[in-house]
């Protein structure tokens, strides 16, 4: 059964001044200056192709970039854009909440290439103290559950592994030893 009523944020572009959009906290994607040029280059050629995600908050009249960093990082590092664009850029609003939001950019991001392990742990680990589950995590940022654990180890984060049972996967020889010596 399909929604009628849904329709999709990309039908909903608007431009919004270069000073009221701000990066997220939380991306992990990392591009490498050759990238960087390249999506430059593309800017300059072809414009602004694709707009850039956002939640907007109310409370700080600010957009918070969910989707499309580098985009933004070209306007703000080259004048010749920003003054092109008459410090403008294209907007798709999405209304998520934190979590939501933050999954979102894994989403956009993995569906694109890579990601930096150590941000990665970390977002990991601050959507735990957010009370999202394993499941969750795995669901809505498309990893599965050794991937999570292996971020969650690179955290060091006892606390992640709260609700993880350990079995003994081993005796040590000199237990074994001292227990025949005893009978």
């Amino acid at each position: 059964m399909t929604n009628n009523a849904f329709k999709s944020p990309v039908y909903n572009v608007i431009p919004v001044p270069f000073e009221k959009i701000v990066p997220n906290t939380y991306n992990p994607n990392s591009v490498a200056p050759p990238e960087m040029k390249l999506l430059y280059d593309s800017i300059k050629e072809d414009g602004y192709t694709m707009p850039i995600v956002c939640y907007y908050s109310q409370q700080q009249d600010l957009y918070a970039i969910v989707d499309g960093f580098h985009r933004w990082r070209v306007m703000k590092e080259f004048p010749d854009i920003y003054e092109r664009e008459h410090g403008m850029m294209p907007v798709t609003v999405i209304n998520k909440s934190l979590s939501n939001r933050m999954a979102s950019t894994i989403r956009h991001n993995r569906a694109r290439g890579s990601h930096n392990v150590d941000l990665m742990s970390n977002i990991i680990k601050e959507l735990h103290e957010l009370g999202r589950s394993d499941a969750w995590i795995a669901k809505h940022l498309g990893m599965d559950k050794d991937e999570i654990l292996r971020l969650k180890q690179i955290s060091g984060l006892a606390a992640l592994f709260k609700d993880v049972n350990f079995g003994q996967a081993w005796k040590p020889v000199e237990m074994e030893n001292e227990k025949s010596l005893q009978e």
